[in-house]
């Protein structure tokens, strides 16, 4: 089974499911490691544009094929606006992008499973600007295609939402991983992942 088996991987995951309701872990499916290649995935993005103070931009495909050759930082959060992710995880992102850069960071990306329009709209209210690439992966593709999706149905949030997580990506190559296991930032913050790099 490799990450590129992504449709299988769902399909063996919700018959697991109906078998074993009960179970508490998924034994067909784990999260990407270390070493793993990133699995090809399209995401969706609305790209910087200053002069559109208020509207949102025409979304645009983002493929994760686009990295090969890049170093890359993926950060993913539950949801856009919600606290931890606007007052804590992305603002350090935001302001540790210049020490990121010098260490070599090609692209830092945040993900999230909102629609292109509520990420766009996220970035211009925290103000990143052209520094992070605002993406959405508004079906769960990628969360899903990386085992880094949760349900958060009992909190009001949906069946298909991001973990909160980090990686650093070169040339398509998992080079570290940090998922939060608590609440909180700390494996997957931007200082984390400056000590990895």
């Amino acid at each position: 089974m490799t990450w590129l088996d992504t449709e299988w991987n769902a399909d063996l995951r919700l018959t697991f499911t109906l078998l074993c309701p009960l179970c508490p872990i998924d034994p067909l499916f784990v999260q990407i490691k270390v070493g793993d290649t990133l699995p090809t995935v399209s995401l969706k993005y609305c790209p910087y544009d200053p002069s559109l103070k208020d509207a949102c931009g025409i979304p645009q495909a983002l493929s994760t094929d686009s990295f090969k050759g890049k170093k890359v930082i993926i950060f993913g959060v539950p949801g856009a606006f919600t606290p931890t992710c606007n007052n804590n995880h992305l603002p350090e992102y935001h302001e540790k992008y210049q020490e990121l850069a010098k260490k070599g960071v090609d692209q830092v990306v945040c993900i999230s499973t909102a629609d292109a329009f509520v990420m766009d709209a996220w970035g211009k209210w925290t103000n990143v600007g052209d520094k992070l690439i605002m993406a959405a992966d508004g079906n769960g593709d990628f969360v899903k295609a990386t085992g880094l999706d949760q349900d958060l149905t009992k909190v009001g949030m949906g069946a298909v939402r991001s973990k909160r997580f980090a990686m650093v990506v070169d040339d398509m190559k998992v080079t570290y991983i940090g998922v939060e296991t608590k609440f909180g930032v700390s494996v997957s913050g931007a200082g984390a992942v400056l000590a990895k790099l």
